[in-house]
């Protein structure tokens, strides 16, 4: 079981911080985060809607991962007792 809980604690880490980073590559719509860190994507290809929906689905998928990662690891923890 402690390989499972490290694994956990690593994807939970990893998807946290790809998270982080696609949130902030998310073109800004004025003011927010994003444009305090570089204004996210500021080339041709942010400004194509094809890439900013493409940085959603991607967004997303990286966003599913995470909670199921903290949901499985709230199971483990409380079932095993870590």
């Amino acid at each position: 079981m402690a390989i499972l809980h490290i694994t956990l604690i690593v994807l939970i880490i990893i998807a946290s911080l790809l998270l982080t980073l696609t949130v902030l590559m998310h073109k800004g719509r004025g003011g927010g985060l994003s444009d305090m860190f570089g204004g996210g994507i500021t080339s041709n290809a942010g400004s194509s809607g094809v890439a900013e929906r493409n940085l959603n689905r991607i967004t997303l998928g990286v966003l599913v991962i995470w909670v199921v990662t903290i949901v499985a690891y709230g199971v483990l923890q409380r079932w095993v007792g870590f």
